[in-house]
């Protein structure tokens, strides 16, 4: 059965003039499924959309089409910019500070949200084929396409955190998002945690009935279901295994000329933490003066939002910080931050998780951080430091737990981290935690996690996927 995927990105990126797959995210998830299944991608064309508003994939044999959607730069600056990037994305991470309210964006937003919808429904040929709809951009999409296609069987999932229903009530059009969401068959989140919040914001806004982990609303049922996602585990194997990668990460650890090499890698985005982790990092180095010298940090910043003001202002406290502890600290060739302020690719990530001791993945607030997973998965001797607000902690619970908002607590973490690599009798405790965290980084595998919502969708019994029966 044919398969439409809704999603506010691309699946695939220009490169020497040819169109490729992306690589990450939903991209390596769904690719396959629509390869196999057949179908089409709704997405923003977020270049040159006009002229090329249809691409097929694969080339020469195609079994799936992207259709690009034109945006007006007006509507993109509302909704985009606006409407989920400086409404959405801070209220769902709990900075309600940074939340900004204004009726521009919501109206960009749902005009934005219709033309999708509407072009959903221009792909949607198969009536029997599910809709899969993802994340913050899109949440008005599901009832819009319920309005129209009564009976079909829609998919939702949200990959950022879900936050109580008390955070929801900042928004004035927050009954309606979660009303639009309402139009899915199946709602999908990462954690039990976001789906409880959920079932509760659901209940408080809409008044809507909650038996379980059911929504019963305007005469339809919509189940709401934790459904973690994972990585390519296929994937890191085979580059973890590359020479030319083993050599790099032999290079790292060269290029640190430490003992020990600890490593973060962030989108530059205030919810990751990287101030409070640098802090933390300084906090170590003036209260264990043992370990100047013997440990280096590498931090990889990944630039993001580089038009928000927020957002520049966050990379100037950062270039601080790093400028000031590697003023304070450094002698000898040795630099206790090697701050790279650019991304880098998969397979260039992966020499750094080889390299690494220790990986710090502190964000303040994450829906998972596929990170923590990669690292995870590919390290041979490291520890994964993890904080206790990314969704990640709810599936990898042999990692070092940490506060991310606690310096101090984040500095004695990382010294006792440290002080137990040094000690042969610590490694084996470690060995075992690492063994149990890779089980749990197999068992989520992204494309497992694509089939199990699918599977889930699938299987919903006729009353309860659609219009109710009569």
């Amino acid at each position: 059965m044919s398969l439409v995927v809704v999603a506010n990105r691309e699946p695939l990126r220009q490169e020497a003039g040819t169109w490729v797959p992306s690589v990450g995210g939903l991209a390596t998830a769904l690719l396959p499924v629509l390869e196999r299944r057949g179908g089409t991608w709704v997405a923003w064309g977020e270049k040159d959309a006009e002229a090329l508003p249809l691409l097929t994939h694969p080339p020469g044999a195609p079994r799936f089409t992207v259709r690009r959607l034109a945006l007006p730069a007006r509507e993109v600056a509302g909704s985009y910019h606006g409407m989920a990037n400086r409404t959405l994305w801070p209220l769902a991470h709990y900075f309600l500070e940074r939340v900004e309210v204004r009726r521009s964006f919501y109206e960009a937003y749902r005009a934005t949200n219709q033309r999708f919808a509407e072009a959903v429904l221009e792909a949607w040929r198969d009536p029997a084929a599910p809709v899969w709809v993802h994340d913050y951009h899109l949440m008005l999409v599901p009832a819009l396409l319920r309005a129209t296609r009564p009976r079909g069987r829609i998919g939702f999932f949200w990959h950022i955190p879900w936050p109580p229903p008390e955070v929801w009530q900042v928004l004035p059009w927050a009954r309606q998002l979660v009303e639009g969401v309402l139009g899915a068959d199946l709602v999908g989140l990462h954690t039990p945690e976001y789906v409880e919040n959920f079932l509760a914001t659901c209940r408080l806004l809409t008044g809507a009935a909650v038996h379980g982990r059911r929504v019963r609303w305007q005469g339809r049922e919509i189940r709401v279901e934790a459904h973690p996602i994972g990585i390519d585990t296929a994937r890191f194997r085979q580059w973890a295994a590359e020479p030319r990668v083993r050599e790099r990460a032999a290079r790292i650890r060269r290029t640190a000329g430490s003992r020990f090499v600890l490593v973060g890698v962030d989108r530059l985005d205030y919810t990751k933490g990287i101030p409070e982790r640098l802090a933390a990092w300084e906090r170590l180095l003036e209260r264990y003066p043992q370990w100047r010298g013997q440990v280096t940090l590498y931090q990889i910043a990944v630039p993001s939002r580089t038009r928000l003001a927020s957002y520049r202002q966050l990379k100037r406290q950062v270039d601080e910080q790093v400028g000031r502890i590697n003023g304070a600290f450094m002698h000898d060739g040795w630099l206790p931050v090697r701050y790279l302020y650019r991304a880098f690719p998969p397979r260039d990530l992966t020499a750094f998780y080889l390299a690494a001791d220790a990986a710090l993945i502190t964000p303040l607030r994450d829906g998972m951080n596929l990170v923590a997973q990669e690292y995870a998965w590919v390290t041979e001797n490291g520890v994964l430091i993890l904080s206790s607000l990314a969704g990640a902690a709810a599936v990898l619970p042999e990692a070092v737990a940490v506060n991310p908002y606690d310096v101090d607590g984040l500095a004695e973490a990382i010294h006792g981290v440290l002080a137990s690599l040094a000690d042969e009798r610590a490694r084996q405790v470690w060995d075992a935690r690492r063994a149990a965290l890779k089980k749990r980084v197999a068992a989520l595998d992204v494309h497992g996690w694509a089939e199990r919502f699918l599977d889930s969708l699938e299987a919903m019994p006729a009353a309860l996927a659609g219009a109710p029966p009569g």
